[in-house]
């Protein structure tokens, strides 16, 4: 989609996609009408591009593994009193072509020609690759 913006952000302490999968499945993750939130502390400069159709890309252990649409933007401000932003998402995980990234703090625009690719449909039901292995093949061109 044309005009969009997606976000990069590292899945920290997730070890595979079946494990953020069941991160997000907890309640206090979730908002009132049932979506996964990802809280951050900063507010995105970009929203508008965000909302257009943009997603997350999740980095596991040092590869982007899938990505999930970001529905929308809320506010949340919890006991601190500070302001910060939830990226509501879709429930569904796509899992993407494995892509190596280096660690980073907080998250990162990631404009459309830099994303990887989505796999093909049926893809997340078969065996996944060790991270660093796919992350390997990925980058001599296998996967």
């Amino acid at each position: 989609m044309a005009g969009h913006v997606n976000i990069l952000k590292l899945s920290v302490g997730t070890k595979s996609v079946e494990g953020l999968a069941k991160w997000q499945k907890r309640p206090q993750v979730r908002t009132a009408d049932g979506h996964p939130r990802h809280v951050t502390r900063m507010w995105p400069r970009r929203e508008a591009e965000i909302v257009a159709g943009g997603s997350i890309y999740w980095v596991i252990k040092g590869v982007v593994l899938c990505r999930q649409r970001i529905l929308r933007l809320e506010e949340v401000v919890r006991a601190d009193g500070i302001r910060r932003c939830g990226l509501v998402l879709d429930p569904e995980l796509v899992p993407t072509a494995a892509q190596p990234r280096k660690a980073f703090q907080g998250w990162r625009y990631l404009v459309p020609a830099d994303a990887p690719r989505d796999l093909p449909a049926g893809a997340a039901a078969e065996t996944a690759l060790p991270p660093k292995l796919a992350a390997a093949l990925s980058e001599i061109g296998v996967l």
